[in-house]
């Protein structure tokens, strides 16, 4: 149980007095840096499932790459 009470006040030291923690602003532009990124994959994956989804046989609604992979199989 002791080396249990020494872990934890260990980590809890290191998490005080060693760990650079970021400002509220610098927290706030990375945010903005990951939601942007993410809108752009997405929008990157709808658009290749849209142009792949665009298939011509006798069905003529959209299915998208995932409907074709379950199409062919």
């Amino acid at each position: 149980m002791s080396k249990f009470k020494e872990y934890i006040n260990e980590t809890v030291n290191e998490m005080v007095h060693n760990v650079t923690w970021p400002t509220w602003k610098e927290l706030q532009s990375n945010t903005i840096i990951v939601v942007v990124a993410s809108i752009i994959i997405s929008l990157f994956i709808f658009v290749m499932d849209f142009g792949f989804g665009i298939v011509g046989d006798s069905e003529s609604s959209w299915r998208g790459i995932l409907g074709f992979i379950y199409h062919m199989f």
